[in-house]
């Protein structure tokens, strides 16, 4: 009995023991970067009363827990510099750095990993190798009921050729060139969502003039609401897939394999890319598509690349009868790797169902289309064989996308950030508001207000990525929400203190909403934050200023600094007439200002530049950044 007892008492003691030990953020772990120069908060959690001791590079630090298991304690202003061990009580934090620590945020185009890059930065994949580039990327998730105060996990990763590929291209290439220009680590703590609206990222008092936004932020509060929206749209999906897996013939008749009943005799044909819905008419549904292709001896001891451009929407592929991919919505591209023995000397089939749950099905056109063996490409664009699997009735009404709700990832995702000290933000988004352009301004200054706040730091600085070109061009110029979110961007960044603005009018691609061209989104963010550091460059280019008229000309002027402009004939302009529409206009740069002009309208009153979803236009500095979109019209 007596050893029971003694037993029971080491049980209790080593429970009570494991109860008080120090419990750390998610942040706050192996490998961190902390940020120079200012004065350190490290917090975390343990038994109230609990004693805190830290000690790092040469100094001990202390604490007690409060009544609540809180305990924070602040170190002094360090310079740049490391590997460094911290430790934490029991809690050994190895592998930690000093240098700037920015929070990059946004929607898909902040998200999109290097892997998705990699036609354009294999070599910079390959070779990635550097200990003082670092990632932290905060898991994706929503709260609507209240701001969390930590992460659901995370961890610090340096840059390698495996790691690199989950990071995200603007923000690594934005870490890599301040990395190599002022020679201390780069920490990232990248914290973004695909499709996200600027509410989402902001909390309840910053929509306090948003009703809207935030009757909705209460009604997502309700963990009941949540569950049966989801249960119901995934019902709902899920039926509509059944049906038409069971009414496809190509799948009930195995049209992917190479035997009698995959006969394409009688198949229709069309040119790839392009639309079938160009043939067929505007239906939801199924199709399959053939092409034979011949490869010579050798084939099968091969492994080789497929790329099948971007499909709207969702695909299977397959080669003599073996899936080789699928992806399941439109934005991803179609990158296939081949394993050895798929392919064949002689005549192969490739064989793709393509899904469509909505708007017109395409092969998305300039897009590439081809078969890579040892960097021979065959060439797949052109004719192929199509035939219908089955045509349905419209999809249930599109997912609710409750993780895109006011509110919800400011709780969860930025929040449990706060306590972190960091250099600045870097911000990718606003192509999901542009449905509503005119208030993006003001939500957008709102936000940055109370981040700053939210980290006591009232001059953080915020580096905007103006939206890049994207959509057909149109023939004449036209209103276009996307311009005017753009100028709403501009906006910000010029009235707001401490903002920064990466123009990205020139990297965009007419065919996707996420271009490849990630490097030069980074870089020009970089010479944002280098100029708000105080270097003595050149971090933007022309920024328009003011006009005047002469006579039937409109004359405009640069801000000093930005207006040293390549000479010469401009494109992208146009200029008011006096029944307020606007015509295509002549521009030439002369010295620094630009001459506009349309010999058909006298009396002109104001002048757009590049207003458009998709603009052309050629202004640039002679530091080949280019201007902004911009209007002489007042706001």
């Amino acid at each position: 009995m007596k050893n029971r007892i003694l037993y029971l008492l080491f049980f209790l003691a080593t429970i009570c023991g494991f109860d008080a030990k120090v419990r750390l953020p998610a942040l706050v772990s192996d490998g961190m970067i902390l940020q120079r120069n200012q004065d350190l908060k490290i917090w975390g959690y343990a038994d109230a009363g609990e004693k805190i001791t830290i000690k790092f590079i040469n100094k001990t630090y202390n604490a007690t827990a409060d009544q609540n298991g809180n305990w924070s304690l602040m170190l002094p202003k360090l310079n740049a510099g490391g590997p460094f061990i911290m430790t934490i009580n029991e809690i050994t934090l190895k592998d930690i750095l000093i240098g700037d620590v920015w929070v990059a945020s946004g929607q898909s185009n902040m998200e999109l990993p290097m892997r998705r890059l990699t036609p354009l930065y294999e070599n910079e994949i390959k070779n990635a190798n550097n200990q003082n580039i670092r990632f932290f990327t905060v898991p994706q998730k929503y709260n609507f009921k209240a701001p969390q105060n930590d992460l659901d996990g995370g961890k610090w990763e340096s840059t390698n050729p495996q790691t690199i590929l989950n990071f995200s291209g603007v923000a690594y290439f934005f870490a890599k060139e301040l990395n190599e220009k002022n020679k201390v680590p780069v920490g990232i703590i990248h914290a973004s969502l695909g499709g996200s609206p600027v509410q989402a990222w902001m909390d309840e008092k910053s929509l306090k003039k948003y009703p809207e936004y935030l009757a909705e932020a209460e009604k997502w509060k309700n963990d009941d609401l949540i569950q049966s929206t989801e249960s119901q749209e995934q019902s709902l999906s899920k039926a509509w897939y059944a049906e038409l897996d069971q009414s496809d013939i190509g799948l009930n008749q195995h049209w992917e394999k190479d035997n009698a009943n995959t006969n394409d005799f009688g198949w229709k044909t069309m040119m790839i890319p392009g639309s079938w819905e160009d043939q067929e008419g505007p239906f939801d549904g199924s199709v399959w598509f053939r092409k034979e292709i011949i490869l010579p001896k050798g084939a099968d001891q091969k492994t080789a690349f497929l790329n099948l451009g971007r499909i709207k929407d969702a695909d299977v592929t397959y080669i003599n009868g073996i899936k080789v991919g699928n992806v399941t919505y439109e934005y991803p591209p179609r990158w296939y790797d081949i394993p050895k023995g798929v392919l064949k000397e002689g005549k192969n089939i490739i064989t793709v169902r393509v899904i469509n749950g909505g708007g017109k099905g395409q092969f998305i056109a300039d897009k590439p289309y081809y078969l890579e063996i040892d960097g021979q490409k065959t060439d797949l664009k052109g004719e192929w064989k199509y035939k219908l699997g089955a045509k349905m009735g419209k999809m249930a009404p599109g997912q609710t996308f409750i993780r895109w709700k006011p509110v919800g990832l400011y709780n969860a995702m930025i929040n449990p950030l706060i306590n972190y000290k960091i250099k600045g933000f870097i911000w990718y988004q606003g192509e999901s508001n542009t449905g509503k352009p005119k208030e993006y301004g003001d939500l957008l200054s709102t936000m940055i207000s109370d981040w700053r706040s939210k980290w006591n730091k009232n001059d953080l600085p915020f580096l905007i990525v103006q939206l890049a070109n994207f959509m057909e061009k149109k023939d004449e110029p036209i209103e276009s929400n996307w311009a005017e979110l753009r100028e709403q961007q501009k906006q910000v960044s010029l009235n707001v203190p401490y903002t920064g603005l990466a123009v990205t009018i020139d990297v965009g691609e007419w065919n996707d909403i996420h271009p490849l061209n990630k490097k030069a989104v980074g870089d020009r963010l970089a010479l944002q934050a280098l100029k708000t550091e105080g270097k003595k460059i050149i971090a933007d280019g022309p920024i328009y200023q003011s006009m005047k008229t002469e006579e039937n000309t409109i004359i405009l002027s640069f801000k000093p600094g930005t207006d040293d402009l390549v000479q010469g004939e401009l494109k992208g302009f146009a200029i008011q007439q006096k029944d307020g529409s606007y015509q295509w206009a002549k521009a030439q740069a002369k010295g620094n200002k630009i001459i506009v002009w349309n010999d058909q309208i006298d009396n002109p009153f104001n002048v757009r530049y590049d207003w458009a979803d998709n603009p052309d236009g050629n202004l640039k500095n002679k530091s080949g950044l280019p201007a902004s979109p911009f209007t002489t019209e007042q706001n």
